[in-house]
């Protein structure tokens, strides 16, 4: 009897063993995580920190050299054109009576002078390139109401118009600035020329704001004696800001004008919105964070939204902006995270019940996120995010629980 009951316990730790061996060869499941090929929104972006500027800044400085009073504007006041006083300038006797100030407030006048013809004959051209562009993009736009032409065409158009009509702004503007140095010039050369029975006011000569804005920074705020071409203020209108971003040149070649230009995380609650207007034609040199030289160049970008929805950005604060290259709205996708090469093609693991099924996919646009399905996976697929060298066709996986 007991001979019989120590076959039987041999028999059951036998077994056991034989069993633990067995499910020791047993296959196991690899715990993965899994995403799901969807439809969506996809953008290809280039990323990159820029700044704010100032489209247009004005430095008033000195017509005439004379004696100046203490300007009581401070950063962020606001300026009239043509009426805002910056400062006074009293005459400081022999400098501006003496024969060579006199040739020179006379070269100045003449100066001013040829600078309003040049003025003007930039507007002029400025204005025929934007008719021509404006008669450009109607026929276009006529052309496209009929189908006969292509979207791309119709938007190249139309931002060739704002360019020519910023560039016509901008020519306008200069012609205002080279009429007010004028008529500063020729101020300076009446009180250059002493007349009798005239008062001490009259030799006074009121400095003022050529355009409408804002003072961004006062050099001299001081009452003092200076040359002419002294800097005294600098303003500009804060409304009027564009963008600046320097993005790597082999970024910049793939940039065209009239690209869509995101910025997030400027302070605001929602993202902005802007297109491209120029890449500059040359680059330059930066030293990277971690010592790398890097060239790179600006990318100019004029905002979209109206500037009631961006008021409390100013010059030179930071911006953070994708720079569209490629967009769809109803892309089919997959995440990036999922894609690994098989040889020179793109290959993903497909859940297919309890299994990983490697299967090869035809790819085309795609970011760090997601990438654009062309061949090879439809909407709801599950995918293997992260596949690791433990893991080959047919191997048995089981969903990751996350916490």
């Amino acid at each position: 009897m007991r001979l019989t009951i120590g076959r039987v316990l041999i028999g059951i730790f036998g077994l056991a063993v034989l069993a633990g061996v067995v499910y020791g060869f047993l296959p196991r499941p690899v715990d993965v995580d899994l995403g799901q090929v969807s439809r969506g929104a996809l953008l290809v972006a280039v990323n990159e920190d820029g700044k704010t500027r100032i489209r247009d800044r004005y430095v008033i400085s000195m017509p005439f050299a004379g004696r100046i009073s203490r300007i009581m504007l401070d950063p962020g006041d606001s300026v009239t054109g043509g009426e805002s006083v910056i400062t006074t300038i009293f005459p400081t006797i022999p400098e501006l009576l003496n024969p060579r100030t006199l040739a020179e407030a006379e070269a100045r006048v003449r100066a001013a002078e040829s600078a309003v013809e040049r003025a003007a004959s930039t507007i002029e051209k400025a204005r025929s390139d934007r008719d021509w562009a404006a008669s450009t993009a109607d026929r276009i736009r006529r052309l496209h109401e009929q189908r006969a032409t292509t979207v791309e065409r119709l938007v190249d158009a139309e931002s060739l118009l704002r360019s020519r009509e910023s560039e016509l702004a901008a020519a306008e503007s200069a012609s205002d600035i080279a009429r007010y140095e004028l008529e500063q010039a020729r101020a300076g050369l009446i009180r250059s020329q002493p007349r009798e029975a005239i008062s001490a006011a009259d030799w006074q000569y009121e400095v003022h704001s050529p355009i409408t804005g804002k003072v961004l920074r006062v050099m001299q705020q001081s009452a003092a004696t200076l040359a002419a071409g002294a800097p005294l203020i600098e303003v500009g209108d804060p409304a009027d800001i564009e963008m600046e971003i320097d993005v790597l040149s082999q970024d910049a070649v793939r940039i065209r004008p009239g690209a869509k230009v995101y910025v997030d995380h400027w302070g605001g609650e929602t993202p902005l919105v802007g297109a491209v207007r120029l890449v500059e034609p040359a680059g330059f040199t930066k030293v990277s964070a971690l010592g790398v030289e890097e060239q790179r160049v600006n990318v100019i970008a004029d905002f979209s939204v109206p500037a009631s929805e961006r008021a409390t950005l100013g010059d030179s604060f930071r911006v953070d902006a994708r720079i569209a290259l490629w967009e769809g709205e109803s892309v089919l996708q997959v995440p990036a995270s999922a894609l690994f090469r098989t040889g020179g093609d793109w290959s993903v693991f497909v859940e297919e019940g309890d299994r990983a099924v490697r299967r090869t996919i035809r790819i085309g646009h795609r970011n760090a996120q997601a990438a654009e399905v062309l061949e090879g996976l439809a909407e709801g697929d599950r995918v293997v995010l992260h596949p690791g060298d433990s893991l080959s066709d047919g191997s048995l996986i089981v969903a990751r629980r996350r916490p």
